[in-house]
């Protein structure tokens, strides 16, 4: 079903619905300030295996975990390097995911992460109001693998199908396109994808000699 998530006012009633729907284990489509997501709770492999069975993808594409701030990171992450929350400080909440090494205690199954983790703080109220009350969702582009990403909730639905618990609508995306991803797990930044914040914004935030020179 598709629920209406414009105005905090009112937006009670589908937030509840989604809440539910991911404390059961169940699958969700969220606004996010790039593109719509599709999720689960980050702490439920069945869960986390109905998001990348819904999109046609196998556990080779591990998907990112959205986070509602940077406080949240210490507990999902260790030995977060200087450059990665600079620019944690610097871009979220936004369109930029880091790559990060995951703590080794954590009792989730995201897929073959080879003991990483990929975070991101969206910007986009609907979607923070969902992740304070749900806690870290396991977050991927609400499409089907090789399709367009969608960019608004009936879009999304038009893919994605009774995969789908809850459908949040709050109208197109923002953005438009998906988040850019850092990987801070080696000795310098590198950029895995393209996306919503450019390579020069980076640059600027920590410096070349931070960041690995494109290939």
């Amino acid at each position: 079903m598709i629920l209406p998530c414009f105005d905090p006012a009112t937006w009670g009633p589908s937030l509840d619905a989604a809440v539910e729907a991911v404390a059961a284990g169940r699958v969700i489509v969220l606004p996010t300030d790039t593109v719509y997501g599709i999720g689960a709770d980050a702490f439920q492999p069945d869960a986390v295996a109905a998001v990348l069975a819904a999109k046609g993808r196998d556990r080779q594409m591990p998907p990112p975990v959205l986070i509602p701030n940077a406080r949240t990171v210490d507990g999902l992450a260790r030995d977060v390097s200087a450059p990665a929350r600079t620019l944690m400080e610097r871009f979220w909440p936004g369109a930029l995911t880091i790559i990060v090494w995951a703590q080794p205690s954590l009792a989730w199954d995201l897929g073959e992460t080879h003991g990483t983790v990929a975070l991101r703080v969206p910007s986009h109220k609907a979607a923070l109001a969902l992740l304070e009350r749900t806690g870290p969702l396991a977050v991927t582009s609400a499409n089907r693998t090789g399709a367009p990403a969608a960019l608004a909730a009936e879009h999304a639905r038009d893919q994605l199908r009774d995969s789908v618990s809850v459908y949040l609508d709050a109208g197109p995306s923002p953005i438009g396109v998906a988040s850019t991803i850092v990987d801070a797990t080696g000795e310098r930044l590198r950029i895995v994808r393209g996306g919503g914040i450019a390579r020069e914004e980076i640059v600027d935030a920590v410096g070349a000699d931070a960041l690995e020179p494109p290939a």
